[in-house]
């Protein structure tokens, strides 16, 4: 398990490359609601903290052996320009449907993309092949202590601006950052309410903490969170133990958060980045009066994807 201890070593290590992320009020969602913006970080995304943390910690062996890492596009990302900022080299394995955007962003931070599978399972398992053949070091998008550590730093910062925090509404893809954030929360602040929140299309934490049979379609705007969960995956344990409860949004509910998003608040923000946002417009979480925030995670979104969202 990951101890508050971790969070704040972590913390520390990314002190000299991130800045933290601003929080923004949104009263349109409800009163005592804020919006707490990932999509501002480096590379646009929360991944960063997690696979620079990661990096940071690995010793010169693993270092000089190459990385990889399987992912979506966010984590890809993270890791190339961790990659880069520490001047080691990366492949990262990413499904065929990774939006262009992401790609671009990998290619652009000097990674090696590698194009593999329909579904980030399929790429996880091509990553772990190159892992054993290749001898690299695979930095995992979620199951790794280091990495959840590193998205734990996000609820420290969220303590730090709203210390009476009631409610934190986090996306839920492989756990990782839920993982993080409840552990730094219910560390701190026991009495906090957690709720993960799941695109119906892309619902295996749903499944696995609920022995619910959802498909798991990763046909999804939230493109970032779907896929298999790794087995064994610490995540788990640690949702089962800090998290109160995940909820489940649809394709409209996400495609409705993305347009509250650019319409009221003025930001662009990915599908997977909206779906806590959606929660509460579709009202799969009530709003009420209690101190709330909600964790925008990116907001890495192809314009084509956008302007069909926004058209709908």
């Amino acid at each position: 398990m990951v101890e508050l201890a971790d969070i704040a070593l972590a913390r520390y290590r990314l002190a000299p490359y991130l800045q933290p992320t601003p929080m923004e009020d949104a009263p349109r969602l409800g009163r005592g609601i804020c919006l707490k913006l990932e999509n501002t970080n480096k590379t646009h995304s929360f991944k960063v903290r997690g696979a620079l943390n990661a990096m940071l910690s690995l010793s010169d062996e693993q270092r000089a052996n190459g990385i990889v890492a399987a992912s979506s596009g966010n984590h890809a990302q993270g890791v190339a320009y961790a990659a880069k900022l520490l001047k080691l080299t990366a492949k990262i394995v990413m499904p065929s449907h990774t939006p262009k955007r992401k790609l671009a962003g990998v290619e652009r931070y000097g990674g090696a993309a590698i194009l593999h599978g329909e579904i980030y399972h399929e790429a996880e398992q091509e990553a772990r092949r190159l892992e054993r053949e290749e001898n690299l070091t695979f930095v995992s998008p979620y199951n790794d202590p280091r990495v959840i550590a590193g998205a734990g730093t996000i609820g420290l910062e969220i303590l730090d601006s709203l210390p009476d925090v009631e409610r934190v509404i986090v996306p839920v893809g492989g756990g990782g950052l839920i993982s993080g954030i409840a552990t730094a929360i219910k560390c701190c602040r026991p009495q906090t309410e957690v709720i993960g929140v799941n695109a119906t299309a892309g619902a295996a934490m749903y499944n696995l903490i609920y022995g619910g049979e959802t498909e798991d379609t990763s046909d999804t705007l939230a493109e970032a969170l779907p896929g298999e969960i790794e087995k064994g995956s610490m995540t788990v344990d640690i949702i089962r133990a800090c998290v109160d409860r995940i909820v489940l949004v649809s394709e409209e509910a996400i495609a409705e958060g993305m347009r509250f998003m650019v319409r009221e608040q003025g930001w662009i923000v990915e599908g997977g980045g909206a779906v806590g946002v959606a929660a509460l417009l579709c009202g799969a979480i009530p709003t009420d009066e209690r101190r709330t925030v909600v964790v925008i995670s990116g907001g890495n979104v192809d314009a084509d994807t956008l302007v069909r969202v926004l058209d709908r």
